[in-house]
């Protein structure tokens, strides 16, 4: 659900709220740059962030990964139309063929259907990296 700034900053306070949005800006800033460097559009993600224990704010969770993000190959991106993608969508949009009611525990993936994800995910990462392998902890 889509939050407005002023909803936030009702919650939160305008000072961290109006942080936070600078802190995600720049962050998507400077990952979309580099990632448009590599060949791919970053059309969305989500930032988690909380305070430590100095109420200083802090990123939390993973951060531009495809689970958090939609990755898009800029070669083959045009306007109105969807292109395909190196994250979850895949697996979303495989989800969405099947008949269950959408609560937990989710349908077992077919080995096929991880294998596919696992491809993407592969490909995005060694464009992002310029790497043709995963590095070590990422086989």
């Amino acid at each position: 659900e889509n939050v407005s700034f002023e909803q936030i900053a009702a919650v939160i306070g305008r000072e961290l709220a109006e942080q936070v949005r600078e802190t995600s800006l720049r962050l998507y800033r400077e990952a979309a740059d580099y990632a448009l460097m590599r060949g791919i559009i970053i059309a969305d993600t989500k930032f988690e962030f909380g305070l430590d224990e100095q109420e200083r704010l802090v990123l939390m969770d993973e951060a531009l990964t495809p689970d958090s993000s939609r990755f898009w190959p800029a070669d083959q991106y045009q306007p109105g139309v969807n292109p395909p993608s190196f994250d979850k969508q895949f697996v979303r949009d495989y989800l969405e063929t099947l008949d269950w009611n959408k609560q937990p525990p989710g349908p077992e993936l077919p080995p096929e259907i991880v294998a596919h994800t696992v491809a993407k995910y592969r490909e995005a990462l060694a464009r992002l990296t310029g790497t043709a392998h995963p590095p070590v902890g990422f086989s």
